[in-house]
């Protein structure tokens, strides 16, 4: 049943009457049957004889339209939600609008505010959705002027902390935004940024000119510039600015300390084991052991050699030792240093070690030289 609250004018064109029938605006009519009408409808209070339709199949004219949808089903296992789709506020100052409400939810899911630009919401052929543009080239298509933005707001309604982050991107760079603190920008992109800037592989392992890492941080450059890490403190204290890398033995630190320079230490030990200056000089600290690869500092790592029962091998065996093996005792030979290279920390070691096997040998031979001065002053002088 159908209950119209204006008057229904009905034209000659309808049911074959000779003459307009104006009927009391409080009577219903019920039609038991279908029903065409060959024309144009026009509903609400507004609605006037000789109403000028255009191109308007069924009009809706009075001061608050709506079209409520009641759905009757009164089985629990068929859907029994109520909507209604509302044009404008009822309200003195209202908003301007086109609503769809759920009427048995409370809640209104989808709006069109007056003066939205044209192609607000676009669902092509391809079900690609267009946001400002009737023409969308992917499934979502943002377009705008000036920073087409794409806003995600946590408002704490679930009893998380709110927070808000917008991916945006213009002519200066793509980014993301965290509105919540102050509009900063972690992170950017600029246009023209060469293919895999930065890629992830499926492991973790982090590309920097690369589709293709090898290491956890692989960096590669393709141009004539040299590739490099650069690690700077730009807040004008003393702190140490620095990173840290793992070699799944030790936590390493690199950074740049107080005096400006470069320093490699294992985090927390408070011992600088490479330091270089801001002249280029190098300092690594002393380690005495053959496993390491490079060392230096004070201290001798050979002092072992002028200890009282050091066995310094007599100068008639090493004489024949290098007849033989054509290089000194406890030294690596040239071939041997050419197929597996050289540990500079264990071969300045050995080259201490044979500079103070030397000194022995010299200090033996002055025993001896003074011992035979003697006895030739001893033979020249007369009695």
């Amino acid at each position: 049943m159908k209950t119209l609250r204006t008057t229904l004018w009905i034209s000659t064109g309808l049911f074959g009457l000779c003459a307009l029938v104006a009927v009391p605006a409080t009577a219903d009519q019920v039609i038991n049957d279908d029903l065409i009408v060959d024309g144009s409808v026009c509903a609400g209070f507004d609605c006037v004889n000789g109403e000028s339709f255009g191109f308007d199949t069924l009009r809706l004219k009075e001061n608050n339209l709506r079209i409520r949808f009641f759905d009757t089903s009164s089985s629990a296992s068929f859907p029994t939600r109520d909507w209604q789709i509302t044009i404008n506020d009822t309200s003195n100052g209202g908003q301007e609008k086109f609503s769809i409400d759920d009427i048995d939810g409370g809640r209104t899911p989808f709006t069109i505010e007056a003066n939205a630009p044209s192609h607000s919401l676009y669902v092509d052929d391809g079900g690609r959705i267009g946001l400002g543009t009737s023409t969308p080239v992917a499934e979502v298509h943002i377009k705008d002027g000036d920073t087409p933005t794409l806003r995600l707001e946590q408002d704490g309604s679930s009893g998380f902390t709110a927070q808000t982050w917008d991916v945006a991107g213009n002519e200066t760079n793509y980014f993301i935004r965290d509105a919540s603190n102050g509009s900063k920008l972690p992170f950017r992109i600029r246009p023209a940024a060469p293919t895999s800037s930065i890629d992830i592989a499926a492991n973790g392992d982090v590309g920097m000119g690369t589709s293709s890492p090898s290491r956890q941080l692989h960096i590669t450059r393709s141009d004539a510039a040299q590739t490099r890490v650069l690690v700077e403190n730009t807040n004008g204290t003393a702190q140490n600015t620095g990173y840290q890398m793992s070699n799944n033995l030790n936590l390493w630190n690199n950074l740049v300390n107080t005096n400006g320079n470069w320093v490699v230490s294992v985090a927390g030990s408070g011992v600088n084991e490479l330091e270089v200056d801001a002249s280029g000089n190098l300092f690594i600290r002393a380690v005495c052991n053959e496993n390491s690869a490079f060392g230096a500092g004070t201290g001798s790592c050979a002092d072992y050699v002028f200890e009282p029962d050091y066995p310094l091998m007599p100068l008639d065996e090493v004489r024949a030792f290098i007849a033989l093996n054509k290089h000194l005792p406890n030294v690596p030979s040239a071939d041997e240093i050419k197929a597996k290279g050289v540990n500079l920390q264990s071969h300045q070691g050995r080259l201490l070690e044979k500079v103070e096997e030397l000194f022995l040998y010299t200090l033996e031979q002055q025993e001896t030289i003074d011992a035979l001065t003697a006895r030739l002053q001893a033979l020249e002088t007369p009695e």
